[in-house]
């Protein structure tokens, strides 16, 4: 199969591609013996006359010389800043404000991201990927997953810089450190969190599942204050230790979850796992789950039914005594991609678990958990997408197609600089939902316009990043096709964080139930776009029709039937409106004209990139894009 090389075409260009070594012979005398036209391997020439008056010799040393200056190639993208470059990035944490000691670890941990050997660890966890060993020589259940040492320094590193770790209730002001009781160190905010989670993705996004469990599983533990004393300090530490004994000997824990089932997916209500009383307080488990990410954590947040209906559990992998709990992995997922994180189905048979949370209101004590997981979906496919675009302008810039870089050629910027605006839309988006998160305790509006803005982002930047990178990667051409890349990585990775935690429609139909029975969070959200009004005539006219569309639902099948498109225009204006308000004039027109507006293109203009207005100052957009 041939391909072309770039996104571009010379249809002049009729050269002949070498003939591969193997088919030739790797001797001279296999090669004197063909008949034909000679081909010079070094320049593509054919000597048509077939000229064999040296026997083939010409023609033996050409195929000696095949390997010769590599022309016209980038270089890795390799030991470069990947926050000081990501110009959005820099500007939304200045205008939401940090701690000098914070910035200095968001600068450390862009250094970190962009090194030649974070990258290189990515591509050893994806490359060597994990090994279920069920049993050991002798005969014994394990119930272990083996992981290749990069996955574990990425993993260690990450912790270290606290990505899993859920700042303390009360004590956010939105700036600077968060302090831990009893501790010399302090946590980072969310804000700051999010922005080190956003770049470590762009290195590596598999070791975001169990950081992401990790964190969250903390939202659920505090309806259980007796638990989240013990198991909270834990959860917080920067310290990881991947060994599988009893949590309390270790300096800091992960945490996995265990929800769904086969027969039941999203629908929670139709699991069939259960519960009795163990007689000291603690319940014993038995059933199955059907996706369990992360096997090898220290305990797990499962769902199972009692009397009472389904509830809420925190089940350790390994008991006080030292003995393996009863939790069985039966096999490891072969997925899409996600590959360096192990994802599991597991069997418990009276496994011993702590209730979390009100008996029978399983459902509303993961709730928090299920939106925060969501965020970091939101978080990770912004930084996917943000990766595939410094991959797509790196390329270009060193590449030449037709006498001059491919960068500088006008349907390419288009195509970049579309993608462009969309990474920029999820930046300002993320972040202004970590801000949001940093301030709901002070102000509940905060937590009513994050709950529902989660729902319409998580839908939203998900989707898009599939697509962005699936353009990101064209821009390559068949180079970006291969796995050396990294670009077919980050495309098997981005569907992942739009199935997790939610599909995009499970989220659109939850966007509809906050409709219904939070309708406060409309007026919140409003508000929230309203700061920008008169900023754009189509984005004012934009929320005009989104507010009109509330209002026009004739049943709930019509409501459903339309919340895909609900969940769009929310993100849409939503990232709009935050872009006038935080980001250069010139970015937030062009994002609005090609997302909201008549561009005079096309009715597609913003689905397909590369439509953008002709009067769009591309220079502006992609400078701030550009990796070094």
């Amino acid at each position: 199969m041939n391909t072309v090389a770039d996104s571009a075409v010379n249809l002049k260009d009729e050269s002949v591609e070498a003939v591969p070594e193997a088919v030739l012979g790797s001797s001279s005398k296999d090669i004197k013996d063909i008949d034909g036209p000679n081909k010079d391997m070094s320049t593509g020439d054919t000597n048509v006359q077939g000229d064999h008056s040296q026997g083939g010799t010409s023609l033996a040393r050409s195929v000696s010389n095949a390997t010769h200056d590599v022309l016209n190639q980038p270089p890795p993208l390799v030991d470069y800043d990947v926050f000081g470059t990501d110009t959005a990035l820099v500007e939304g944490i200045g205008q939401y404000g940090v701690d000098p000691d914070q910035l200095d670890k968001l600068k450390l941990v862009g250094a970190r991201a962009g090194s030649a050997e974070v990258i290189e660890m990515g591509f050893m966890a994806n490359t060597y990927t994990p090994v279920l060993r069920t049993h050991d020589r002798f005969g014994h259940r394990v119930d272990e997953v083996d992981y290749h040492p990069a996955w574990h320094s990425l993993m260690g590193e990450a912790i270290g810089y606290g990505m899993a770790a859920q700042p303390p209730r009360g004590a956010n002001t939105g700036h600077g450190v968060v302090p831990v009781p009893g501790a010399g160190t302090g946590l980072p905010t969310h804000l700051v969190r999010a922005a080190m989670l956003y770049m470590w993705s762009r290195a590596e996004a598999g070791v975001g599942c169990p950081m992401s469990m990790t964190y969250a599983a903390v939202r659920a533990l505090r309806l259980e204050p007796s638990l989240a004393s013990v198991w909270e300090p834990l959860l917080a530490s920067t310290s990881y230790d991947p060994s599988l004994r009893y949590a309390m000997e270790k300096p800091g824990i992960t945490s996995g979850m265990a929800l769904t089932e086969k027969q039941g997916g999203s629908d929670l209500r139709a699991n069939t796992t259960h519960a009795e009383p163990a007689g000291d307080g603690g319940w014993l488990l038995t059933g199955h789950k059907w996706f369990c990410s992360a096997p090898m954590s220290d305990v797990f947040l499962m769902l199972a039914y009692t009397s009472r209906g389904l509830t809420c559990f925190l089940l350790p992998r390994v008991l006080p005594d030292g003995s393996r709990n009863e939790f069985f992995i039966q096999r490891l997922k072969d997925k899409l991609g996600n590959k360096s994180n192990a994802s599991s189905e597991i069997e418990v048979d009276h496994a011993y678990a702590w209730m979390v949370g009100e008996e029978g209101r399983g459902v509303k004590t993961v709730v928090e958990m299920i939106a925060s997981c969501r965020m970091d979906a939101l978080i990770s496919s912004a930084g996917l997408m943000r990766e595939a675009l410094a991959q797509a302008i790196w390329h270009t810039r060193h590449r030449e197609a037709f006498s001059r870089p491919l960068y500088d050629q006008p349907l390419m910027r288009n195509v970049l600089a579309d993608i462009a605006l969309e990474a920029e839309g999820a930046t300002a988006l993320f972040l202004r939902l970590a801000r949001a998160t940093d301030t709901e305790g002070d102000d509940p509006a905060e937590g009513q316009f994050r709950r529902l803005a989660v729902a319409a982002g998580k839908f939203w930047v998900t989707k898009r990043a599939t697509v962005a990178i699936a353009e990101a990667l064209e821009c390559l051409g068949g180079n970006g096709y291969v796995e050396e890349s990294v670009l077919p990585r980050l495309y098997r990775e981005a569907p992942v964080n739009s199935v997790w935690e939610g599909s995009g429609s499970v989220n659109a139909l939850d966007i509809l139930r906050a409709l219904v029975k939070e309708p406060a969070a409309f007026e919140v959200y409003f508000d929230e776009v309203s700061k920008a009004s008169g900023s754009s005539s189509i984005l004012d006219g934009a929320v005009r029709k989104l507010k009109s569309s509330l209002a026009s639902f004739d049943s709930e099948e019509d409501a459903q039937w339309q919340a895909r498109d609900l969940a769009v225009r929310l993100a849409v204006v939503l990232e709009a409106s935050l872009l006038y308000r935080y980001a250069p004039q010139q970015i937030a027109d062009a994002f609005c004209r090609s997302r909201l507006g008549d561009s005079g293109s096309s009715m597609l203009a913003g689905q397909v990139f590369g439509m953008l207005p002709r009067d769009v100052d591309t220079g502006i957009i992609l400078e701030r894009s550009a990796p070094i």
